[in-house]
């Protein structure tokens, strides 16, 4: 928790005024039955107007600056919460779009989500109590006690006794409800991936008549929540009925006390009333006391959960170049070998070097590690052995900046936003309108977007629903092209092309991009066909290397592709 108020330090001076705000407003507001009880006991019996006037209009006073204070300070409260949780979502978004492809993978994306939603909102909450009754319930309950103890001593601590059992009761509580909370967050963790699942597949969900199948498995999800939920709610729940419950018999014992003092003429009646109002006003504060220790759960259990992420070092760690690499090479992978998880090698001795403009075709079954190449090539993940190096230098020694720059890139399951054509495709880089124009001349999208009455205007919805496969794929490749990246990677890119829009594509980034390396990862030998190097790529392993021509003859493996989609003929 000491890591959330590093967020506040900024907001210190303001958190001050509202604290200072807050603190005179409330003791005006324990001044009022203080003043009550002197009128009933000491004014009124003088009959002079004046006196009670005079008494209560600083009764009316302390009642105006007590309800104001209340209102400015809550309203600064707000206002410095809402500044604290910007902040904090902001950092946290961009820390996790910071994190490495490993921890992500760590941490999983449905978490993540969960964790700058419902995590931070939980923080923010607490935040705000802390500030509206994290000042005011102390001040009602040690200014209350103390005024009690002046009026009268022995009622006070008939009342005090029963404080040290709701103190046990509320700390007992409280210790449980962290971890309790943290299942409670893990669960809607489960829920968010669901959602976030069925939300991308709905189509195919329709397609496949599957509603049924994932109602059940959402209802799974949503029952898991329910019962950690109910769990927490149940225990936590245990604090406000028995506090309530020892309050409510502190005060059966302050009117027993208190009628047994009357009787005797130990005490007035005035300084009951007084007392009462005191005693009511404390175990209104310990009652918010009771709230703010149930929502100190949810924010310790939801702050640990995001200080995991803020906290989550970067094992991508810049290293210094060995200078051995061949500056006449623009990219080589040397004897690469790598691992997601440690235990059975995904790539395996991956050897072949690219000089500038030459392209590369990678090809091979679902799972065999094709995309994982790229990955490491961009630095998603570092190398278990060996050396990646792009322009004779090990990718470990650019900075990710520089790194990044180098490359155009198009993902398997890449993704639109909701904004205009042009927008997608320029990304918030600086690219003027005519080189967006020309990046979609070279995709082959210029033709259908010019079909579009609003062009390049044309608003795509999110994740591009309201385009299809093929146009989605060419925005997408406009995308990576746009920049005049050093390194075109099409990751399956033009799976949804036909085979002439393909051809043409392939055509037009040879003449565009004379000067780029382009890498192309591909289920179909005609994308790869003319590439200057084709890898085929089995379990991790390279099993055949060389032109088009050179693996028809050598490798059985690729032949039976190449036999098997296009019956050894191909579509130039």
């Amino acid at each position: 928790m000491k890591w959330v108020f590093t967020y506040l330090k900024p907001l210190w001076s303001r958190i001050t005024v509202g604290i200072s705000i807050k603190t005179v407003g409330t003791l005006a507001e324990l001044m009022i039955p203080y003043l009550l009880s002197h009128i009933l006991e000491n004014v009124i019996v003088t009959n002079d107007i004046n006196r009670i006037a005079f008494c209560g209009g600083l009764m009316a006073v302390c009642a105006v600056i007590a309800c104001l204070g209340n209102i400015i300070a809550n309203r600064m409260a707000a206002k410095t919460t809402m500044l604290f949780a910007t902040r904090m979502r902001r950092e946290l978004f961009s820390k996790t779009l910071h994190l490495s492809a490993r921890s992500t993978d760590s941490f999983t994306i449905p978490s993540l989500e969960s964790r700058i939603t419902s995590d931070t909102y939980n923080v923010q909450n607490f935040i705000g109590m802390i500030q509206r009754m994290g000042i005011r319930a102390p001040i009602l309950l040690l200014g209350g006690t103390a005024i009690t103890l002046v009026l009268d001593w022995k009622l006070a601590l008939v009342m005090i006794a029963t404080m040290p059992l709701i103190f046990v009761v509320v700390y007992s509580v409280s210790r449980k409800g962290v971890p309790l909370y943290t299942k409670v967050q893990q669960s809607v963790d489960g829920m968010v991936r669901v959602v976030r699942e069925d939300a991308q597949g709905i189509r195919v969900i329709k397609a496949l008549s599957k509603i049924n199948y994932e109602n059940a498995r959402y209802d799974r999800a949503n029952l898991e929540l329910k019962k950690n939920e109910t769990k927490a709610g149940i225990i936590m729940g245990i604090a406000n009925p028995v506090m309530t419950l020892l309050m409510n018999t502190g005060i059966v014992a302050v009117v027993a006390v208190s009628a047994h003092f009357v009787a005797r003429d130990q005490s007035s009646t005035t300084s009951v009333l007084a007392f009462m109002q005191y005693f009511t006003l404390i175990s209104m504060a310990m009652m918010a006391l009771s709230r703010m220790f149930v929502m100190y759960t949810k924010c310790a259990a939801s702050a640990k959960r995001i200080y995991q992420v803020m906290e989550q070092e970067n094992e991508l760690k810049l290293c210094p170049d060995d200078g051995k690499g061949d500056t006449s090479l623009h990219i080589s992978f040397e004897n690469v070998s790598f691992s997601y998880l440690g235990k059975k090698n995904n790539l395996s001795d991956i050897t072949f070097s690219l000089k500038r403009g030459q392209t590369l075709g990678i090809i091979g079954a679902t799972g065999s590690g094709k995309s994982t190449i790229l990955r490491l090539l961009m630095r998603f993940y570092d190398v278990d052995s060996g050396v990646i190096r792009i322009n004779g230098k090990d990718v470990r020694s650019y900075t990710p900046e520089e790194l990044t720059a180098m490359f155009g890139v198009v993902f398997q399951n890449d993704f639109l936003y909701a904004d205009s054509i042009e927008e997608n495709i320029r990304f918030g880089r600086e690219i003027s309108r005519e080189n967006i124009v020309e990046a979609t001349k070279i995709a082959q999208a210029y033709d259908f977007i010019s079909s579009f009455s609003d062009a390049l205007d044309y608003r795509v919805s999110a994740g591009g629903t309201n385009l299809s496969g093929g146009q989605r794929q060419r925005v997408l490749i406009s995308r990576a092209i746009a920049g005049s990246p050093e390194i075109l990677v099409l990751d399956d890119s033009s799976s949804a092309l036909d085979y002439k829009t393909d051809a043409n594509l392939r055509r037009a980034l040879s003449v565009a991009l004379p000067h780029s390396t382009i890498i192309t990862v591909a289920q179909r030998v005609s994308s790869v066909k003319n590439c200057d190097l084709i890898l085929v790529i089995e379990n991790g392993v390279i099993i055949g290397s060389g032109k088009h021509e050179e693996l028809m003859g050598n490798c059985a493996a690729y032949k039976e592709i190449s036999d098997s989609q296009m019956g050894g003929a191909f579509l130039d």
